[in-house]
């Protein structure tokens, strides 16, 4: 076809490259504290057929519930909400809401109860799910299609979580996987030092034991917002892991 258009003396311009687009920034309600923001993404254990929906909390990275299933449907993300808010105590200020019984300050519209980042996913942006987020009251932000650093906090703890623990990988049982995940999820929560929180626990930081929240809840709003490496409470940038 080249050759076709150059006798015709046809020249080809491709058409232009789009510019690099901007990440979305949170939303100005957001508190950067934990019960938030929560992440949330599937990962694939091919050896068990089994695909795993992990909730994490962005803020303090606290490894708050999975869903073992060998589907990837708005079901599983139902469930695993329903019980990650359970597991929060989220549940009773949902029905408050529900009920009206909310007190609504500055702000026309209540505010919502958490904000949950996502990718672009079918059972992320599927309209049941977009109906049982609003019934919680959970606003939805998703990242850019293809830009998997736009979640880089779930992509890397997917794997971390393969690479420190690759026994997972060879579970053929799923009901076996489900066991050795919740052991490697109280691990993950209450032993392992994780150094994007200033090297301690998830559960201390998400309990208030990990320091002070001021230093590291602007170093993300930072981050979230123009792109920069946030300051943790030591003084020193380091990147998000």
């Amino acid at each position: 076809m080249r050759r076709v258009l150059f006798l015709a003396d046809k020249h080809f311009r491709p058409l232009p490259r789009p510019g690099r687009s901007q990440r979305k920034p949170f939303p100005d309600w957001v508190d950067y504290k934990p019960n938030s923001i929560w992440i949330y993404d599937t990962t694939h254990f091919t050896r068990a057929g089994m695909a795993v929906l992990i909730i994490q909390d962005l803020v303090s990275r606290k490894w708050i519930t999975e869903v073992v299933s060998v589907e990837e449907t708005s079901t599983q993300v139902e469930v695993g909400f329903t019980d990650a808010l359970d597991a929060e105590g989220l549940l009773e200020a949902i029905e408050r809401r529900q009920d009206g019984l909310v007190d609504i300050a500055a702000d026309d519209e209540p505010r919502p109860i958490l904000l949950a980042v996502s990718d672009n996913g079918p059972q992320m942006t599927s309209g049941s799910t977009r109906e049982f987020m609003a019934l919680c009251a959970i606003a939805q932000h998703f990242g850019r299609p293809a830009t998997p650093t736009d979640q880089a906090w779930i992509e890397s703890f997917n794997g971390h979580l393969k690479a420190e623990f690759p026994h997972l990988l060879a579970i053929e049982d799923p009901a076996t996987l489900r066991a050795e995940l919740a052991v490697t999820r109280e691990f993950w929560n209450s032993v392992r030092l994780h150094a994007g929180i200033g090297y301690v626990t998830p559960n201390d930081e998400h309990e208030g034991r990990g320091g002070p929240w001021y230093d590291r809840g602007e170093g993300l709003r930072r981050w979230t917002t123009q792109g920069k490496v946030p300051l943790q409470s030591s003084g020193r940038a380091k990147k998000l892991r």
